[in-house]
């Protein structure tokens, strides 16, 4: 991790096309303005931690999930024991 120091109208480059600017500090409180291409998701911490868990929860089965979707992918025939 990177650690700088920057005053208030002070800017940090990620590479030619993010700029990240210390626009205020006021009562302990640093305001980052963030200049990004659209194409760049720019995300509070908190809601990003929020957004993995719930990818997380949708990329999982539960066993009883996968049995259920074998049983109708895969129907055994009357053969089969």
């Amino acid at each position: 991790m990177l650690v700088i120091t920057r005053r208030v109208n002070q800017s940090i480059r990620i590479g030619d096309k993010i700029e990240i600017k210390i626009v205020g500090i006021d009562k302990g409180k640093v305001k980052v303005g963030i200049s990004a291409p659209l194409d760049v998701p720019i995300y509070r911490e908190e809601l990003y931690q929020s957004l993995v868990e719930g990818n997380r929860g949708s990329v999982f089965a539960s066993q009883d999930m996968v049995l259920s979707l074998r049983k109708v992918l895969l129907p055994t025939s009357s053969s089969e024991k």
